[in-house]
């Protein structure tokens, strides 16, 4: 049996008011996880622009669905997943309207260890390559360190698929990079 979630008391009292109707509340719980939110956001969507409008739109739909939100859960976990699900929607829906095209000004998800210019404009052009949800599991597991069951709750897939994906993306990704230099 899984160990019980310890939710922090901050957090639990910024639920309870913002579930009273009290703005405080859930301005609060923003100011608490809008940092984690967007690096979910931006490593299903790639741009500062789309990720800013994930993490917009996952609060909103956060914000409306308050009444429905389990308390004996995290609520970082459960908005985490609604961010995940607006950043993939999102993504569908600039996949229908443009081509998959990278701009030349695209900045890395994440920060490169190797300050090399060359290196970092074919690993992004890489994770651009990946589908979005694989994309999304390199990303949130590799860069941002969540488990195969925390991204698997936040993409709504089980945790198994989480590490078959992450397991997929990877073989994906080192073929894209295949030809580097040592």
């Amino acid at each position: 049996m899984a160990a019980p979630i310890r939710i922090p008391d901050e957090e639990k009292e910024l639920v309870t008011l913002a579930q009273s109707g009290d703005e405080r509340g859930f301005a609060g719980l923003v100011r608490l996880h809008q940092r984690r939110a967007y690096a979910v956001a931006r490593s299903i969507v790639m741009t500062h622009e789309d990720a800013e409008d994930a993490v917009q739109d996952g609060f909103l739909r956060a914000h409306q669905a308050l009444d429905r939100f389990d308390t004996a859960q995290a609520f970082g976990a459960w908005l985490n997943r609604i961010v995940a699900n607006a950043a993939l929607d999102l993504a569908r829906r600039r996949k229908v309207r443009t081509t998959q095209e990278l701009p030349a000004s695209l900045s890395v998800p994440f920060r490169d260890p190797a300050e090399d210019a060359e290196l970092r404009q074919r690993l992004v052009a890489a994770l651009g390559e990946l589908p979005e949800r694989a994309r999304a599991v390199i990303v949130l597991h590799d860069v941002e360190g969540y488990t195969h069951v925390e991204i698997g709750e936040m993409l709504d897939i089980p945790g198994g698929t989480a590490r078959s994906d992450l397991h997929h993306a990877r073989q994906r990704l080192r073929g894209l990079l295949s030809n580097l230099r040592g």
